[in-house]
C-alpha cells in the first residue's frame, strides 16, 4: 500500500510550508514584541540607573568625578607623555610628592608648587571652572 501525504524535509505540518505559514508569522511576531520588550526593559533600566538618587550613589558619583578630575591633572601635567604611560613611575612620583609635603620642607614645597599650579591654570585656556575650584580648595 502506498503512502501518502508529503515525505523528507517537505513532511512538515502544512503551517509550516516553505517558511510562509501562519503559525510561521505568528512566531516571528512573537519573537519581535520579545525584542522589542527586551529593549524598552534595558533602556528603563538604564534611565533608573542615572536619575538614582541614594545616598551612596550620589556620594560614589561624586568620588568618580572627583578622580577623574585628578587623573586629568595627570594627564595635564604631562605625566602620561613624559612617562610612557608607566604607572610605576608615576606613582613613585606621588609617593615623593606625599613624602615632600610630609617632610620638614612641606610648607615651602605647598607654596611653590601652589603657585606654579595656578600658574598653570592660568595660561590654560581649556582649563574648567570645577579645576580652579577644586584646587584652590586644597590650598
Amino acid at each position: 500500500m502506498p503512502q501518502s501525504g508529503r515525505h523528507g524535509r517537505s513532511a512538515g505540518p502544512r503551517s509550516f510550508r516553505a517558511g510562509r505559514g501562519e503559525l510561521h508569522r505568528q512566531l516571528s511576531a512573537i519573537l519581535a514584541a520579545f525584542g522589542r520588550n527586551r529593549a524598552a526593559r534595558n533602556r528603563q533600566q538604564a534611565a533608573r540607573a542615572r536619575h538614582d538618587m541614594r545616598t551612596w550613589q550620589v556620594e560614589r558619583r561624586k568620588r568618580t568625578r572627583h578622580l577623574i578630575e585628578l587623573g586629568g591633572l595627570v594627564a595635564k601635567a604631562g605625566l602620561v607623555n613624559l612617562t610612557g604611560d608607566d604607572r610605576v613611575i608615576i606613582l613613585g612620583a606621588l609617593l615623593w610628592i606625599a613624602d615632600k609635603l610630609r617632610s620638614d620642607q612641606g610648607e615651602q614645597a605647598r607654596r611653590l608648587w601652589a603657585a606654579k599650579g595656578k600658574q598653570a591654570f592660568e595660561v590654560d585656556p581649556e582649563t574648567h571652572e570645577t579645576d580652579r575650584t577644586v584646587s584652590a580648595g586644597r590650598r
